[in-house]
């Protein structure tokens, strides 16, 4: 047998429904449901959906080792990578390459996005130092010092380059 061949014999079909998988609450802002994980995909990635509420806003940041694809389900969000700004609104997708300087701010009430990281396994470690499992439909917690502590912990996963490029929310 080859590789391949036993590669393909360890991966199993599974199939999650609306509302199924690992209910996270994560530091950055926003309610996870993670829906596939790195260990699930022999690594090839790690799959969440995050609801989030308006002027939640992610840090300047990049992904070493990991290519990006956010999908937008419901809302509006603005992207900005690699110095270019960008609306994204229900239906659209963003994807953004390894080592690419990124961020995203809610626009929309909420916004209902699918993220996709690959491969999974340095993401996944970051989430998971900056997560715990949700006990309620809380979405705009946000924890700097331990998302800045996961982050450093998870060097390969996630650099963090500065504070969110957009203006404050009453500066807007």
């Amino acid at each position: 047998m080859n590789k391949e061949e036993g590669l393909m014999a360890s991966l199993v079909p599974i199939v999650r429904n609306a509302g199924e998988g690992d209910r996270q609450s994560f530091a950055g802002g926003g309610l996870h449901l993670w829906k596939l994980l790195a260990e699930e995909t022999d690594g090839a990635f790690f799959l969440l959906e995050d609801t989030m509420v308006k002027d939640k806003t992610t840090p300047l940041h990049l992904h070493p080792e990991a290519h990006e694809m956010t999908y937008v389900v419901d809302g509006e969000i603005e992207v900005q990578a690699d110095g270019h700004r960008s609306r994204v609104r229900t239906g659209g997708m963003s994807f953004v390459p390894k080592g690419v300087a990124h961020a995203f701010i809610v626009v929309s009430a909420q916004a209902r996005l699918v993220s996709l990281h690959s491969p999974g396994t340095t993401s996944q470690a970051f989430y998971r130092g900056a997560s715990d499992p949700a006990v309620d439909d809380t979405a705009d917690v946000v924890d700097l010092a331990r998302l800045q502590a996961a982050a450093a912990a998870n060097p390969r996963a996630i650099t963090i380059l500065g504070p969110p490029p957009f203006a404050p929310p009453a500066a807007q």
